[in-house]
């Protein structure tokens, strides 16, 4: 299969929003490249050794949003209407300024989308310890520094996201050694790969997607993990028979409300349900499950136009 590659001229304010519509006509996730945000890592002490200031020079002055999506029948009438939804991103329609909103596409063979992404994709620090690096970057870690070494293919999950992010930040204050991890939709394994390196003594990843089993088993050998993680094919918490005494679940709002009144069952007491991939306009109806549900959220982390909530 041929894809086409779609990126939206835009900028910061709107490049969430802009995401949001690309996903809609079809795209599976999107890359956000915004000058800002690099410049802000560059100028961070604890980041600006993994960011190469010649990279952030030569960025646009926009914000560029880019995604792939499937060539098919139904591309043409997708792109249409992809263009009439920017084009409705005035001002007065929402209240801000959303830059250019312009769209271009370009044809790409599947095997070079493949791997077109990958020169984006550099080592970067999430909380304290953590660093998350592709295998193809090289990276002079430090005594204290834990790396999980990542190779997403086909399977969400490279940390990037701001979802992924806030789940691999809170995983580091909310996990204690020893401590066993339950990943609900584990993607690429990420998440509990993290765990493994922050001291779990156990952590399970299940998700329904066999792409995504096969590549978090991948990187579970990659990084020599296999007698801490592992992972199942299974949809959310069905046939499962574990108690964990962290609950990891970054998936949608309505998987999350959905996993609110069956997750107790599945943790430890005074365990933690870590929640993410929350939108904000979504926040109310998730605490609301989980208060209905019994729990009471104690922390929560917001990125953009995304929550992740910690409840116990």
């Amino acid at each position: 299969m041929d894809w086409l590659k779609v990126t939206v001229r835009t900028n910061t304010a709107g490049a969430d929003m802009v995401s949001e519509a690309l996903m809609r006509a079809g795209a599976s996730g999107t890359l956000i490249e915004d000058r800002m945000d690099a410049q802000a890592e560059l100028e961070n002490p604890a980041k600006w050794d993994m960011v190469d200031p010649a990279l952030v020079e030569a960025m646009d002055e926009d914000v560029l949003v880019h995604a792939y999506l499937p060539q098919d029948a139904s591309t043409l009438e997708r792109v249409a209407s992809l263009r009439a939804t920017l084009e409705a991103l005035t001002p007065d329609a929402i209240g801000f300024d959303a830059g250019a909103r312009t769209l271009s596409v370009e044809n790409v063979r599947e095997e070079d989308w493949a791997e077109n992404w990958k020169r984006y994709y550099k080592p970067f620090r999430a909380g304290r310890r953590l660093v998350v690096k592709p295998v193809w970057e090289p990276f002079a870690a430090g005594p204290d520094d834990r790396i999980v070494e990542i190779d997403p293919g086909m399977a969400f999950g490279n940390g990037t996201h701001e979802t992924t992010y806030m789940c691999l930040e809170l995983l580091e204050s909310c996990l204690r050694p020893g401590d066993t991890v339950l990943d609900v939709g584990t993607g690429s394994g990420i998440l509990a790969l993290a765990a493994a390196r922050l001291g779990a003594s156990h952590a399970l990843g299940v998700d329904i997607d066999p792409v995504a089993v096969r590549v978090a088993r991948e990187n579970i050998a990659r990084n020599g993990l296999e007698s801490v993680v592992e992972v199942r094919q299974g949809d959310l918490l069905q046939g499962l028979n574990v108690q964990a005494d962290v609950v990891l679940a970054n998936i949608i709002a309505d998987a999350v409300i959905l996993l609110s009144g069956a997750v107790r069952a599945h943790l430890k007491q005074g365990g933690a349900f870590l929640c993410s991939g929350i939108i904000r306009d979504r926040e109310a109806d998730v605490r609301a499950a989980l208060q209905a549900a019994g729990f009471a959220v104690e922390r929560a982390e917001y990125r953009g136009e995304w929550v992740a909530l910690v409840a116990r």
